[in-house]
Formats: structure tokens, sequence, C-alpha cells
């Protein structure tokens, strides 16, 4: 079986930590200004965020760019 791909990886690692925030997807799209159905096509690896959509992910989180791609 295929190992999945970078988004999808990526997307899981977004889904986990804002888990670990206890923020719904809501709450965590808005704190970040996004639209609930872009997080959602981020989180399931629809979606391709830019750089700049990284490094918000990573500010709303409150953590570094590095920590945020770390074991994807």
């Amino acid at each position: 079986m295929p190992s999945p791909s970078l988004r999808h990886r990526f997307g899981h690692r977004i889904r986990e930590l804002r888990l670990a925030t206890g923020m719904t997807q809501e709450a965590f799209a808005d704190h970040c200004g996004f639209a609930r159905t872009y997080m959602s096509r981020i989180e399931t690896g629809g979606a391709n965020p830019s750089l700049d959509a990284i490094k918000v992910l990573a500010d709303a989180l409150g953590i570094e760019l590095s920590e945020l791609l770390k074991g994807i």
C-alpha cells in the first residue's frame, strides 16, 4: 500500500495538533482567519496551502515551523 501523500500527512499533523489544543475545526479556522471549508480541505489533504498559510497555522498553534513539520 502506498504511503499517504505529503498533503495528507501534513493535514493529519494539523488535525492532531489542533485537537491537542481542544479547538474545534471551526474555532481554529476562525483563529487563523480561514474559512472552515478551507481548514477541512487542509486537514483532509485536499488543499495545498501556501507557505504563508503554513506560517499562519504554526503561529495559531503557537509552535515553530520546524515543530509543525516534524515527522511528516
